[in-house]
């Protein structure tokens, strides 16, 4: 019998990375019935646009969609549609349960799809768990989404171990590098002009990739962390291209920063989301990236790309040498953006290897889906086998 594997997406920071793993998936459809469920912030449109329309656009039928009601970035709002998301996704496992969920990273939407699977014994596959991200809840509940889950895809080794550490059984825990790294050697990237035509205007130099998300640990203080981090901006002639920040606990504060850049800076150019194709050829082209997102070190280092990581929110996470440390004071940022734009830094980078992962994660991953044991196995632990 076809095994139904469901995987959840939640916003465009997952689904970059889930797309090999949906194409390797679709690939044996004869083995696989393939569920897709769109959620949380894909449904909402704070920033003019709905990241879950690219998933439709992509043509992956849609099993269910969830929304979770993420109408600002208030700390209760953000409670309330996590528990929203629990109601909504229990009610379509009653309505069908998948034989196995695949969840990604450390969203709270992602928290609400792995608690509603607990009651039903519904299988968890849990990629990029045992990962540290000390400025950020997405610490706490990264860690609860590998202790409700039943197998782990880890992205490096040393996360391995941690999540071995958490508890989890060695036989559970799989090392196969970063699945979105996998669309990154798969070819097709647009050239410089390419990526002029789709922005309308040609691509400027030096081109400075700019993503700060809010660090959710400290959310006081992300107002002031915003304007230090454009106020070092405004120092830099070139091309300022800003991703949105993720719908996290004040993350207004932030857009309305780069607002304000845009508005006393030219070539300043605010989008809500690139799309897949335009981002990671970017990566290809920029000059640098500045910000928090963890694309600077999960990604980037496949291209030599200078990196500036400003602030707290992806402390503890490994990192090549292509990524600047710095804190969120306007000059030392200034400072490392000039390091990184220095020509003789990313000279210095010049065979780097990426401790994420060779590109060939999606394989590996789906090659485990498939064949794993279902059943008290695999959703038992080992307090239970002990109690036998």
């Amino acid at each position: 019998m076809r095994r139904a594997i469901g995987v959840v997406t939640v916003a465009r920071s997952d689904y970059g990375h889930l797309v090999p793993l949906l194409r390797e998936l679709e690939r044996v459809q004869d083995e696989v019935e393939l569920l897709v469920y769109v959620a949380g912030s894909h449904l909402e449109s704070p920033f003019g646009v709905r990241t879950g329309d690219l998933v439709e656009a992509d043509k992956w039928k849609i099993t269910a969609r969830i929304p979770m009601g993420i109408a600002d970035d208030a700390p209760a709002t953000i409670a309330a549609a996590t528990g929203r998301g629990v109601v909504g996704f229990a009610a379509e496992f009653a309505r069908r349960r998948p034989d196995l969920l695949v969840v990604l990273g450390d969203r709270y939407e992602m928290l609400s799809a792995a608690v509603a699977a607990l009651p039903f014994g519904l299988p968890v596959a849990h990629l990029h768990g045992g990962e540290v991200t000390e400025g950020a809840i997405d610490e706490q509940i990264r860690h609860a989404i590998t202790k409700l889950a039943h197998l782990h895809f880890v992205a490096a080794e040393p996360y391995a171990a941690r999540v071995r550490q958490l508890g989890e059984e060695p036989w559970r825990v799989h090392c196969c590098g970063a699945p979105g790294l996998d669309r990154l050697c798969a070819g097709g990237a647009l050239s410089r002009e390419e990526i002029g035509e789709r922005l309308g205007r040609p691509l400027g130099r030096p081109t400075l990739l700019v993503t700060f998300h809010p660090e959710t640990l400290a959310v006081a203080d992300v107002p002031r962390q915003a304007e230090e981090l454009t106020a070092a901006l405004e120092k830099f002639d070139g091309e300022i291209i800003v991703t949105a920040p993720g719908a996290d606990t004040a993350y207004r504060a932030i857009s309305a920063a780069f607002e304000r850049l845009a508005q006393r800076r030219a070539l300043t150019r605010l989008d809500a989301t690139l799309g897949d194709d335009v981002y990671t050829s970017l990566l290809r082209e920029a000059d640098v990236m500045i910000g928090n997102s963890s694309s600077g070190l999960i990604e980037a280092p496949s291209f030599g790309l200078p990196v500036v990581n400003v602030g707290d929110r992806q402390r503890g996470r490994l990192r090549a040498a292509n990524v600047i440390d710095v804190g969120h004071e306007r000059e030392a940022i200034a400072e490392a953006i000039r390091r990184a734009l220095d020509p003789s830094f990313r000279r210095g980078l010049t065979g780097l290897v990426n401790p994420y992962g060779d590109g060939q994660a999606a394989p590996r991953i789906a090659r485990v889906l498939r064949e794993v044991e279902l059943g008290l196995r695999l959703v038992r632990k080992r307090f239970a086998d002990a109690a036998r």
